[in-house]
């Protein structure tokens, strides 16, 4: 059994930052010493390495408590994917490396911003998120997909890309307009009746998803044409406001 300061001292992790762990339940001490001070035990330092990896990542602590709380949490497949998003991170830290020495060196000859471009990162985090079953929404997503087969998957595909597809014919309207917000309705109704229930709040997770760039943004862009995943996005932020 190890002391907080002791713990503290070991992780790197201040007094008060593992004091607010176990205020808000997320890293529990394992005992109490008799004068009331804090002790935690090897099981107790293995959870701690886990949120801090996924400090690291920024996960919310929040989010952090539901994924490893979850009853499919898988230790070794959360592990795997989070060296996978550790070494992303690496690339893109060393992408900002790179553009920072050739700056310096060079000056600025060229607008070029793709360095900064996080998206394939946080495309592959918020699907690693969903695959921890941290959320009952991918529960009720993994249950009716059991129940299809993989033509019906695919039929679904199309039918959601067509959704799209009708939002790339608006594109260059207003996506407050009553036609945008009625295909707003409809591709929450259409999430919500084959996949999961799809809440206002989830509706506008998705749409931030769908504009960030990546696999996401190029799918819905070919089905409704370049801009198209952005005018969604934007039309989804402004559903419930009209």
């Amino acid at each position: 059994m190890r002391t907080v300061h002791e713990v503290s001292k070991l992780a790197g992790v201040s007094i008060r930052t593992l004091q607010y762990y176990d205020k808000i339940g997320l890293l529990r001490p394992a005992g109490y010493t008799g004068a009331g001070y804090r002790l935690y035990d090897d099981t107790d330092l293995e959870r701690l390495q886990q949120i801090l990896l996924f400090r690291e990542l920024e996960f919310p602590l929040k989010d952090i408590r539901q994924i490893i709380e979850s009853p499919d949490f898988d230790r070794d497949k959360a592990l795997d994917q989070q060296i996978i998003l550790l070494e992303m991170k690496k690339e893109h830290l060393e992408a900002l490396i790179g553009l920072a020495r050739g700056i310096k060196a060079k000056g600025v000859n060229t607008m070029d911003f793709s360095a900064f471009d996080a998206s394939k990162m946080n495309e592959y985090a918020a699907r690693a998120k969903a695959s921890w079953g941290s959320t009952p929404q991918y529960k009720e997503y993994e249950e009716r997909a059991a129940k299809r087969s993989s033509k019906e998957e695919q039929d679904l595909s199309i039918q959601l890309m067509s959704i799209f597809a009708e939002f790339g014919k608006i594109k260059d309207s207003d996506p407050a307009s009553s036609q945008a917000q009625a295909l707003v309705d409809k591709l929450q109704g259409f999430i919500t009746e084959h996949y999961y229930r799809c809440t206002d709040e989830i509706l506008s997770c998705l749409g931030k998803m769908y504009a960030e760039g990546g696999d996401f943004t190029a799918s819905i862009d070919s089905a409704g044409g370049a801009g198209t995943a952005d005018f969604t996005n934007r039309a989804i932020g402004l559903h419930g406001k009209r």
